[in-house]
């Protein structure tokens, strides 16, 4: 995606500009189309996207408020994210937004923002605020450019992104679920339940709820958990495990319409 709009800024012209400040007659140190092509060069034929970054810095400084400035500024963003220059493409993705809000090109400068934060992603037993910045910048998409050719690819990365968030409360449910406090852990796959309810992490919580809810003697809730799992994901092997817990007890799986669970689940289908 990321490269379909690097080739459409590659094959514009190579326009020539005057050298001369029209106001003041003063010469730029470098004309700005010759720095630009420069920039250009080196990503399409050298792949150097370091010093291409520093080409198109160097024509927005030089030229701002120019229609080069207007394109060097989102050739470095590209520039700067195709580096692994995760931060430099935020901040010159975030200026391209600011100052050409109507530009065409706005929806691609927003997706790049988003994306930087996407690929800095860590592993589920790290901090996950570069997740929630993901979505929050791939909604920004969604909504503010529902027509975009990048909508699309924004929506599958916020379902990516939320799977990770709630794989980082699985994890420290188990955590509280192994040392036995099981209202911690119930906390925890409570978020996944009414909040990430579309990622494949529910139904492991759920079956998580019917361990901890058992293991506290609140029998009502744990079958809920499990006639939920059992309704909505019959042939999942979570749901078996959570059968078993209950008729290891002498229980079932049975929806009690006045659990969360319930309401929970009932809100989410209408």
């Amino acid at each position: 995606m990321a490269g379909c709009l690097a080739l459409a800024l590659l094959a514009m012209p190579l326009i020539g500009c005057s050298l001369f400040n029209k106001d003041d007659d003063t010469i730029p140190d470098t004309p700005a189309d010759k720095l630009y092509n420069e920039g250009l060069f080196l990503v399409n034929d050298k792949q150097d996207y370091k010093a291409a970054a520093k080409k198109f810095d160097q024509v927005d400084r030089e030229n701002p408020y120019s229609d080069w400035a207007r394109k060097a500024l989102l050739m470095e963003a590209f520039s700067d994210y195709q580096a692994g220059q995760y931060d430099d493409c935020i901040n010159a993705a975030k200026r391209y937004v600011t100052l050409h809000p109507a530009s065409p090109d706005a929806a691609y400068a927003q997706y790049l923002i988003a994306s930087s934060y996407y690929d800095q992603i860590l592993d589920i037993t790290r901090d996950q605020d570069r997740a929630q910045k993901a979505i929050d910048a791939f909604e920004e998409v969604v909504h503010k450019y529902p027509d975009s050719e990048y909508a699309l690819a924004a929506k599958k990365k916020i379902e990516m992104a939320r799977d990770q968030l709630a794989g980082k409360e699985l994890e420290i449910g188990r955590f509280y679920l192994q040392k036995h406090d099981y209202l911690g852990a119930i906390n925890r796959f409570k978020v996944v339940v009414t909040q990430y309810q579309t990622t494949r992490e529910v139904e492991e919580a759920l079956e998580r709820l019917t361990e901890a809810y058992l293991a506290l003697g609140i029998t009502d809730e744990a079958e809920t958990a499990a006639a939920v799992l059992g309704h909505n994901y019959p042939d999942s092997p979570w749901y078996k495990d959570a059968y078993n817990l209950l008729k290891g007890q002498g229980r079932e799986p049975n929806e009690h319409k006045a659990s969360w669970i319930s309401r929970a689940f009932h809100k989410l289908t209408g």
